[in-house]
């Protein structure tokens, strides 16, 4: 697949690392029936660029691109109150001199704090240009469109990029990860059994999946859900794996069977905290020192140890987990993480 026809900003030199964890394995492998359990390794999308980076940073190549050669001077873009997508964005648009404002929906009721730490101190941090917030169920794109709107009323040109960059065009970063991918599988000689990933508003998800099925990688993606069980998600993330083949010129119709999507490690709500998250980021941090996050990598990571106490991979499977980044938001939940906080759903 040929994506340099499609304009591309570069925010990241090379490759992400692949890394096994052996420490993280044995750990899990001990928690595992028969005391075995799957190698597994991790892709550091983490280390993507854009302060710091996350998977957000590989669509926004893209969607960036697009805004400049529409002449934009602003992006516009929505999220939840500890956004790594809002954060990323903006970062973008201050390495490219343009300006930003977001759209936040507060998904919980009372979850937004104008004080809190965590990505929402980087937002003000990077300088965002306005920040909104809206009540849960807003329509997101009407309230963007204002925005652009309202910034079209002063004679300037807003881009609007939507939640989680997740449109066809931003899930090509995740096409250009899959070829990324199979190269270093064929550098390391190292096969995988499974990849697992978040599955959120769909877009690394579905673009990944395209990536694998136009490419032709026969290695099932289990997709994590982080808001969504199987039933309302699996058919977001079919939709995004088409339009992106749609977008490519494949000639394919990306089979429902490709789609793996399993729930139960999100609730009981969208960046709520609970048992199986905690214990997830604590293990990787204590194995590896590697930080993942509570909203998306924390629960995902928990999809990954169920999935394996569960006996879904057989002893001794490498198992590919996407690290998406997120590190920021860790510090608007320390004290759950460290065991001071209540409530925490089982």
């Amino acid at each position: 697949m040929d994506l340099s026809r499609f304009p591309r900003r570069r925010y990241t030199e090379g490759a992400t690392p692949i890394e096994p964890l052996p420490r993280f394995s044995a750990a899990l492998a001990a928690t595992c029936p028969g005391g075995r359990g799957p190698e597994v390794w991790i892709k550091r999308d983490d280390l993507l660029g854009l302060s710091p980076g996350g998977n957000k940073t590989r669509k926004l190549e893209f969607l960036v691109a697009d805004a400049l050669a529409q002449g934009a001077d602003a992006l516009v873009t929505c999220g939840a109150p500890q956004s790594n997508h809002c954060r990323i964005t903006l970062a973008a648009a201050v390495k490219e001199g343009l300006r930003c404002r977001f759209v936040i929906e507060e998904r919980v009721p009372g979850s937004f704090d104008e004080g809190a730490g965590g990505n929402h101190f980087l937002f003000r941090l990077l300088g965002v240009e306005s920040l909104r917030v809206v009540p849960a169920g807003t329509d997101m794109a009407a309230a963007m469109r204002a925005e652009a709107d309202a910034l079209a009323a002063e004679g300037r040109r807003a881009y609007v990029i939507p939640g989680g960059g997740s449109n066809a065009l931003g899930g090509l970063g995740y096409v250009a990860c899959a070829q990324e991918l199979q190269q270093q599988m064929f550098e390391h000689g190292t096969g995988f059994e499974h990849v697992v990933v978040g599955s959120g508003s769909s877009g690394t998800h579905g673009g990944l999946l395209a990536g694998f099925l136009g490419n032709r990688i026969a290695i099932p993606i289990i997709g994590i859900g982080v808001s969504r069980d199987p039933a309302q998600q699996a058919p977001l993330v079919h939709a995004e794996a088409q339009a992106v083949c749609d977008l490519l010129g494949l000639d394919l119709a990306v089979p429902a069977a490709a789609v793996r999507c399993v729930g139960g490690y999100w609730q009981p709500k969208y960046s709520v905290p609970n048992a199986r998250m905690v214990e997830a980021v604590q293990m990787l941090a204590r194995t590896e020192a590697i930080l993942l996050d509570p909203v998306y990598t924390g629960k995902v990571m928990a999809g990954l140890i169920g999935l394996a106490r569960d006996g879904a991979f057989a002893p001794g499977e490498r198992v590919l987990f996407l690290h998406t980044g997120g590190a920021p938001s860790l510090f608007a939940y320390d004290s759950v993480l460290l065991g001071r906080g209540t409530g925490l759903a089982p």
